[in-house]
């Protein structure tokens, strides 16, 4: 009876929710980008990504927002990393210049590449290993990317 009730008043591990983050805070975005986008209604990571869900949706939005698609592009796949919530927008940049341009990419990267490239990258741009995420924390993000992939997959796959 006690387990039963445990379960039911909320014990049980929730499902790893993705972060949503203001626009704002997505790394690269000129004053100027952040603007447009807010114009457009998009005052979230995940109002972009809802918004640029598809090839077609970035190309219309590029259009809309008079810009290359390269750099809607590239904020989708900011926006894509920084859902996973140890990574938010502190690291998807450092993600995404090391190679990983989703979270479904992330979730299937080995550790044994992928902690290597982000540590050369890390010492080749600031000439500090000791700023590069530990394997630890790397092996969270591809934890996490997996189980959001895994629960994504779930959600579209029963509408």
């Amino acid at each position: 009876m006690r387990t039963r009730d445990r379960h039911r008043s909320g014990s049980r591990p929730q499902p790893l929710r993705p972060c949503s983050w203001p626009i704002e805070q997505l790394p690269g975005l000129s004053q100027e980008d952040q603007t447009r986008l807010q114009d457009h209604g998009i005052h979230t990571t995940q109002q972009l990504l809802q918004q640029a869900a598809t090839p077609t949706q970035k190309q219309h939005l590029a259009a809309q927002l008079q810009i290359h698609i390269q750099h809607v592009n590239k904020w989708v796949a900011l926006a894509d990393l920084a859902k996973i919530p140890n990574v938010g927008c502190q690291y998807c940049g450092l993600l995404l210049h090391a190679g990983i341009a989703s979270c479904a990419q992330l979730a299937q990267t080995p550790l044994h590449r992928l902690h290597p490239q982000i540590m050369r990258l890390q010492v080749a741009m600031m000439q500090r290993p000791d700023l590069c995420p530990p394997v630890e924390a790397v092996a969270i993000w591809m934890q996490q990317a997996r189980s959001l992939t895994a629960s994504s997959i779930l959600t579209t796959g029963s509408k």
